[in-house]
């Protein structure tokens, strides 16, 4: 079965987003960010939530286009609704079986994309595989934070780090057996 990934940027203080859904204090170009994308390019499918699909509508995303040509896309939600849809998205209902089944048929492993409150439910019913953290060096001190409102308890091994001239880190971490 695929691993589903949660490769995402954060704050030192664990904020994915400052507040109003603010970026702009994010490291937005360079070597770390240049070998995210890059990293990219190996997944075939991306889940996310309504929320993080949203927020790409301000950078120019079209509602119901996809978000990564390459990528089939699984928007999970129970309240979204977009009229004719590219082929390559699909709106999901939150199931748990839903996502088993994406993990059985994905012909790579998974891109979680953005996270927040979908990511701490996919953390809470144990189906993050591995953490890949963007960490940037700065502190927001509020926002979205990296798991929502999750309280889950998980153990992680850090397996790899990557350190930029910038202060980008990406440190890898999968989860404890």
């Amino acid at each position: 079965m695929r691993k589903i990934i949660y490769y995402v940027a954060s704050s030192l203080d664990g904020y994915i987003a400052g507040k109003s859904d603010d970026i702009s204090k994010f490291i937005l170009q360079g070597e770390g960010v240049e070998k995210y994308q890059s990293d990219l390019t190996s997944f075939g499918t991306v889940i996310m939530g309504r929320k993080t699909y949203e927020f790409g509508f301000q950078y120019g995303l079209e509602p119901g286009q996809p978000a990564y040509p390459n990528m089939e896309h699984h928007i999970f939600s129970n309240s979204l609704k977009i009229d004719n849809p590219s082929e390559s998205v699909k709106i999901e209902k939150l199931s748990l079986d839903k996502v088993n089944e994406i993990r059985q048929n994905a012909k790579t492993d998974i891109y979680l994309c953005g996270g927040g409150e979908f990511a701490g439910w996919l953390l809470k019913n144990g189906l993050i595989d591995q953490l890949k953290l963007k960490l940037n060096p700065i502190v927001l001190g509020g926002g979205t934070k990296l798991f929502g409102s999750s309280t889950a308890n998980e153990s992680w091994e850090l397996t790899d780090k990557e350190s930029f001239s910038d202060g980008l880190q990406i440190l890898t971490y999968d989860k404890k057996k």
